[in-house]
């Protein structure tokens, strides 16, 4: 266990430290007062169980090696979600000029979706992780998705665990309507995504008026007291 503790670590530093950088983009948007296309970012790190059934289905070795990180790129694993998919694609363009990061290889999922209905853009990238040691290189995935596919993917994935990726033809069929229903949702914020964000922004500088309001109110009548 201690070398899997050794060889994993890398991989948590990584995750940590793209967490911080991808959520700043976000942070960066906000104070320029645009829109963002980044909405939130999640990260993990693969569980050994998950490691050994991919070992299983590669035919490698299950232990800690070059041939493991190189056969598994999404040991270290990222997620951005986007309001729109308009947006998936202005992400892209920022992971392609970031200089703290190379891509290293793009699958697009959404022009050519899976045939199971699976829709999302993945990215695997080499990122330099600063150890004791020195610079050592470490791949990761980052899958950028809308907010529908998220929600699709997350359902797609608990129904193949419980059923062990053998899924009941009939929970299929109804997934891939599901991913199609999904699309349509997407598609459909997009043609009236102006209108959502002149929403968006009215209601946030509403709270912000609300807020000092509620602060100056609570002020005087501390005053009066």
């Amino acid at each position: 266990m201690p070398e899997w503790n050794q060889f994993l670590e890398p991989y948590k530093q990584v995750v940590d430290e793209l967490k911080v950088k991808l959520k700043g983009i976000r942070s960066q948007y906000t104070l320029e007062d645009v829109h963002t296309p980044v909405e939130f970012v999640t990260g993990r790190v693969k569980p050994l169980a998950s490691i050994y059934d991919k070992t299983l289905e590669k035919g490698i070795p299950f232990e800690p090696s070059q041939e493991l990180a190189t056969e598994l790129p999404d040991i270290a694993g990222l997620r951005i979600m986007c309001q729109f998919v308009d947006d998936i694609e202005s992400v892209v363009k920022i992971l392609r000029l970031r200089n703290d990061l190379k891509v290293i290889e793009e699958r697009d999922y959404i022009s050519n979706k899976k045939a199971s209905g699976y829709r999302s853009y993945h990215v695997i990238i080499e990122y330099p992780v600063q150890t004791i040691k020195g610079e050592i290189s470490v791949l990761a995935e980052i899958q950028i998705r809308t907010l529908a596919m998220n929600f699709w993917a997350s359902i797609e994935h608990s129904l193949n665990y419980k059923y062990e990726s053998e899924l009941p033809a009939e929970i299929s069929l109804r997934l891939e309507r599901a991913a199609e229903a999904a699309f349509r949702l997407d598609e459909e914020m997009s043609l009236i995504r102006d209108e959502i964000q002149d929403a968006q922004q009215y209601f946030s500088a509403f709270k912000q008026t609300a807020t000092r309001r509620y602060g100056k109110n609570k002020k005087e009548g501390g005053r009066k007291k």
